[in-house]
C-alpha cells in the first residue's frame, strides 16, 4: 500500500506541466487529487477546460480527482479550492502550490501593473490557499505543504524582478510556517523546478518542444522531490532543487558575527570589510540562528 493512499491532495497550476505531472503520480500511488487550474495563458490571460481534461486522464487510468478553476490570486477562490477538497473527500492533507504565471521584463521596463499581478498569484496565491487549508491540517496534527520558488529568486535572473521577488517570498514564508507547523506535524518545505512547460516558453529566446519534450527535461522528473516533501518523513524547511534528473538542497548561509563595541563606526567597518564578505567558513544560517537565540540574542 502507497503511504499516499487515500490522502487528499490539492494541487493549484495543476492543468499542465509540472503541476499535471505530480497530479498525475499523486493519483497513480492512490491519492484523492484536487487537480485547480484557471486554465489561462502563461502570462494569466484568459481560461479553459485544462483542469477537466486532467482529471479526466485521472480517472481514466483508475484514479480519483476532481476540478477546481478557480483563481488563487482571488481570496474567495483560494477557499472555494479547499471547500471543494472537503466536501468531496472530506479532509485536505497535502497542498502543492504551483501555480504560477510570466511576464518578464527588465524592471525599468515593466509596468507596475505586471508586479502587482505576479505577486498576487505566486506570493498572495499561496499564502490564500494554505491559510485557507492550515486550520485543518493544524486541528489533524498532519499536514504536507510545498510552495514552489525558483532559481531566479534564490540566485537572480534578468528581467524577473517581479518573479524572482515572489519566488524568493516563497522561501520567507517557508521559514516561518515550518517554524509554526512544526508542533503539528504539519511540515513546510520549497521546491525550485526545472523543467520543460509553457511557462518556459513565454521567456523569449526559450522554445521547448512540448509535444515532443527532452526526456531530461519532462516535469515528471521534478515529482520524485515533491513526494519526498510530502511523505511520512518528509523534511521541514527545506528548499529542494529539481529537474533533469539532478536533485539538492539549497540553503542559506552565515559566516561568523564581527563583534564591535557600542562606539563601532563606519570606519572599524571598513577595516574589516574583508572578513565581513569572507564566506569561506560560512554555515548554514540555522546553525548560527539556534546559537542567537540559544544566547537570548535572536
Amino acid at each position: 500500500m502507497s503511504e499516499f493512499e487515500n490522502k487528499v491532495v490539492v494541487i493549484t497550476g495543476a492543468g499542465g506541466g509540472l503541476g499535471k505531472a505530480h497530479a498525475l503520480e499523486f493519483a497513480r500511488r492512490g491519492a484523492k487529487v484536487v487537480v485547480n487550474d484557471l486554465g489561462g495563458s502563461g502570462d494569466g490571460v484568459g481560461s479553459s477546460d485544462m483542469a477537466d481534461q486532467v482529471v479526466a486522464e485521472i480517472t481514466a487510468a483508475g484514479g480519483i480527482a476532481i476540478a477546481n478553476k478557480a483563481s488563487v490570486s482571488s481570496e474567495a477562490g483560494a477557499q472555494s479550492i479547499i471547500d471543494d477538497a472537503v466536501s468531496a473527500f472530506g479532509t485536505v492533507d497535502i497542498i502543492v502550490n504551483n501555480a504560477g504565471i510570466l511576464r518578464d521584463k527588465t524592471f525599468r521596463k515593466m509596468p507596475l501593473e505586471d508586479w502587482r499581478l505576479l505577486l498576487d498569484v505566486h506570493l498572495t496565491g499561496s499564502a490564500y490557499v494554505t491559510h485557507a487549508a492550515w486550520p485543518i491540517l493544524m486541528d489533524k496534527r498532519w499536514g504536507r505543504v510545498v510552495l514552489t520558488s525558483s532559481t531566479s529568486g534564490i540566485y537572480g535572473n534578468f528581467g524577473q524582478a517581479n518573479y524572482g521577488a515572489a519566488k524568493m517570498g516563497m522561501v520567507g514564508l517557508m521559514n516561518v510556517l515550518a517554524l509554526e507547523g512544526a508542533s503539528k506535524n504539519v511540515r513546510v518545505n520549497t521546491l525550485a523546478p526545472a523543467a520543460a512547460t509553457r511557462l518556459i516558453n513565454t521567456i523569449p529566446g526559450r522554445d521547448e518542444d512540448l509535444d515532443n519534450p527532452d526526456p531530461m527535461r519532462h516535469p515528471k522528473l521534478v515529482t520524485p522531490a515533491v513526494l519526498l516533501m510530502c511523505s511520512e518523513d518528509a523534511p521541514n524547511g527545506k528548499i529542494i532543487q529539481a529537474g533533469n534528473g539532478r536533485f539538492s538542497t539549497a540553503a542559506v548561509f552565515n559566516n561568523e558575527d564581527l563583534e564591535f563595541g557600542p562606539d563601532v563606526t563606519y570606519e572599524d567597518l571598513v577595516a574589516q570589510k574583508d572578513r565581513l564578505l569572507d564566506m569561506s567558513m560560512a554555515q548554514e544560517g540555522w546553525t548560527l540562528m539556534r546559537k542567537r537565540r540559544e544566547a537570548g540574542e535572536g
